[in-house]
């Protein structure tokens, strides 16, 4: 990572900050030392994945949107290929002035992109849109800025993920360990490939991916509800979410007392993959996953075949590295033309490999 910091830039932070934190020499100035010749703007520029600017202040964007070249920064601005990324912070009044949302529509329909500025507290002791993103949504933004491929570019995808309570009584309910991180990940991996994602969610501790929309349920009949009203605007469906295949027949509306045996009676709830896929829009792509504890691939392929999926993501949560909770999984992918054995990876390189599945299936139907 290579840091321009603006003279503006450096009355509030040290380069020797930035040094420190990017292990490199922050760069300052247009005409380099002759030392560093081959560090000047165009060298930077040449060698960029992207740019970042943050915070982007009026100033900076007024440059850019004109294309002015009068320090290191707007310099390289002006001098890269890459995507561009600005962050932009300033007043509330600042960024609803016209000239400013002029700059803005410039530089987007010059092709660069933006993140934030949100609403919230500033510098200024004023409250409004004005304050810069936080960093992990601008890292965020940049990884789907630069990730390959982008082979889901438009496509919408609907995820559900994370496990669902079925109330006893108002303190007591019906659950599975599952943490909702399987789900998550394939949210997080089809935005980054361009997908438009759609995350309903069961109760969970994760922090959603930025970019999706969220649904957030509690119950199995709550997540039926929002999947199948939701399913039919999406190319993709993945049902990933640990639903659950019971809940008590009327739950009380008080908390129960603790007795020496308590009698349940449970209703089977709503199959909301095999509903999804018996309902499913024409050329629309149908993913379920299994969590199995015996005959895992016998298991999944009977339930591929009777709900009518595509692709069936199947693991047996007995083995280490494959339950419920952890970072990583160890699952097979079984579609018509039978098992493909993945080995243990993370959460996430598993959402990449169904997605690049995804990818090809689609691929393949729209060439075939």
């Amino acid at each position: 990572m290579r840091v321009i910091l603006t003279s503006h830039g450096a009355e509030f932070i040290s380069p020797v900050t930035f040094q420190a934190l990017s292990g490199e020499p922050v760069h300052t100035s247009t005409f380099a030392a002759p030392e560093t010749y081959g560090m000047g703007h165009l060298a930077l520029a040449a060698g960029a994945a992207a740019l970042v600017v943050a915070p982007a202040t009026a100033n900076v964007l007024a440059k850019a949107a004109a294309g002015l070249a009068d320090d290191l920064l707007s310099t390289t601005l002006l001098s890269v290929t890459c995507p561009v990324l600005f962050a932009p912070a300033m007043n509330p009044a600042m960024w609803a002035q016209p000239s400013t949302q002029r700059n803005v529509a410039q530089l987007a329909a010059d092709g660069r992109h933006f993140v934030g500025p949100e609403e919230g507290w500033l510098a200024c002791r004023e409250r409004g849109v004005g304050r810069m993103a936080s960093p992990e949504e601008i890292v965020w933004a940049l990884r789907r800025l630069v990730f390959e491929p982008r082979d889901l570019d438009g496509v919408r995808v609907l995820i559900t993920a994370g496990p669902t309570h079925e109330h006893l009584d108002p303190v007591r309910y019906l659950s599975n360990p599952s943490t909702g991180r399987q789900g998550y990940a394939l949210a997080e991996a089809a935005l980054l490939r361009g997908a438009q994602v759609t995350l309903v969610t069961g109760p969970s501790q994760l922090t959603p991916p930025t970019g999706a929309a969220v649904v957030a349920v509690t119950t199995a009949a709550e997540m039926a509800t929002a999947t199948l009203a939701a399913a039919p605007r999406h190319d993709v469906v993945i049902g990933c979410a640990a639903v659950g295949d019971y809940t008590p027949t009327g739950p009380a509306d008080r908390k129960l007392p603790k007795q020496p045996r308590l009698t349940l009676e449970l209703t089977t709830t709503q199959d909301i993959i095999a509903a999804v896929a018996a309902a499913r829009q024409p050329r629309q792509l149908v993913v379920g996953f299994a969590a199995e504890t015996h005959d895992a691939l016998a298991t999944a392929a009977a339930k591929r075949a009777a709900k009518g999926l595509d692709l069936i993501v199947v693991n047996d949560v007995t083995e280490p590295g494959a339950g419920f909770g952890g970072p990583d999984n160890h699952v097979t992918l079984l579609d018509e033309a039978g098992p493909r054995h993945l080995s243990p990876r993370s959460k996430l390189q598993v959402a990449h490999t169904v997605l690049e599945w995804v990818a090809a299936r689609r691929d393949r139907r729209a060439h075939g």
